[in-house]
């Protein structure tokens, strides 16, 4: 490979790449010429659009349709306290431009979606997947299947992580792991089940260290291998994993020929559809203005102790965690008015489903949960 591949600022701010026998000006003109899509910009895209950037990876895609928030900077390192508010896109784009002026970024900021993510991810090489969310992971891996790309995987939780790459017909995708999404609600996320800052950090740099490889052609990617990383432990284990034949997109006769919204989105955790209508439910300054009376309602919590050490509405008569509330109906009165809340009115959704299918009648939902409350009702009740 001719060093005419490469500008004098380039051989120099990639040096330490190209005396690497196994990337070479070879390597770094195949960095140079890629085009990689990042979907997703918070913890895993952080480190992720940073380390490619600074790779010299031609061209990066950022997607996300999100903002800045307080509660991303003790993870997303990519953006700044001043940046709060700030489309995410946006400030990354101009963060890596920053880092890597040789680096061409394109701003994406909005939703991938069955309407337009094979036009979105289609100029693209590698597709990594950075998000957050089991609709946009299924709905990267079938578009990424349908188009012929590989995927860079990888998910975080607590403490633990893992990343693959998902490239048929070398290896399985992930319909070949998991055929269709978990019931909604089943597994939390990062905002009920909390992430440790620097766990994003190893699985990104891991994600990186895949895409770089990819590109560069070089050393053995994790196709068909799954690494799970154990933060508390400080430990690494690997999972083979096969193509699934009968894989509804990937297998011998796939059923998924096209993207669909049906085919990626959750499906409801309840048996029966939600006939929740707004009778049942109740807004915080009613629920202030009831707790002010003599005959007030019982205000139970179904969020996690750890999350009630953070913040709680006063007056709240009993904490039962959403997932232990089946087995603690005997608790509660049927016959009590009973209002229940949670963070954002998710989980308390469910609850307030769970406790109307079990014979409770006087029983509502906090609309917007703590958060809502915080804004509406108590400004001094921090907000996590």
């Amino acid at each position: 490979m001719s060093t005419s591949s490469l500008s004098r600022d380039e051989i120099s701010r990639y040096a330490r790449h190209l005396v690497l026998p196994e990337v070479g000006m070879e390597g770094q003109h195949r960095l140079k010429q890629a085009r990689v899509a990042l979907v997703g910009l918070g913890g895993l895209g952080s480190p992720l659009a940073l380390y490619l950037a600074a790779a010299g990876v031609g061209h990066l895609g950022l997607i996300d349709h999100d903002t800045v928030d307080l509660t991303n900077l003790q993870r997303q390192v990519l953006y700044t306290t001043a940046e709060i508010g700030e489309a995410k896109a946006s400030a990354a784009q101009r963060r890596l431009a920053d880092l890597n002026p040789q680096v061409e970024v394109t701003s994406h900021p909005l939703r991938l979606s069955a309407a337009n993510a094979l036009d979105l991810l289609r100029p693209y090489d590698i597709i990594v997947d950075a998000s957050d969310n089991f609709p946009t992971r299924y709905l990267v891996n079938d578009a990424a299947v349908l188009l012929g790309k590989p995927n860079v995987y990888a998910s975080i939780f607590r403490f633990e992580g893992q990343v693959t790459v998902f490239a048929p017909p070398q290896g399985p995708c992930y319909r070949c792991l998991y055929p269709t999404p978990p019931p909604a609600g089943l597994v939390p996320g990062c905002t009920e089940g909390g992430v440790l800052g620097v766990l994003p950090a190893v699985l990104g740099s891991l994600q990186a260290t895949e895409t770089i490889k990819l590109i560069a052609q070089i050393g053995a990617p994790l196709i068909g291998r799954l690494l799970l990383y154990d933060a508390l432990s400080m430990r690494f284990s690997e999972l083979r994993l096969r193509r699934n034949p009968a894989c509804p997109v990937c297998g011998t006769k796939p059923s998924i020929l096209t993207l669909s919204d049906e085919a990626t989105m959750c499906p409801s955790m309840l048996p029966m559809t939600s006939q929740l209508t707004t009778d049942d439910e109740i807004t915080p300054q009613e629920l202030a203005a009831q707790l002010e009376q003599v005959s007030r309602p019982f205000l139970l919590d179904v969020r996690n102790p750890y999350e009630v050490a953070i913040a709680t509405i006063p007056g709240t008569s009993l904490v039962i965690p959403v997932s232990q509330l089946p087995a603690r109906l005997n608790e509660l009165d049927p016959n009590q008015e009973i209002v229940v809340y949670c963070r954002s009115g998710v989980r308390s959704e469910r609850a307030v489903e769970l406790l109307r299918h079990a014979g409770f009648r006087r029983v509502k939902n906090l609309v917007g949960g703590v958060l809502r409350w915080a804004d509406e009702v108590d400004p001094s009740l921090p907000k996590y």
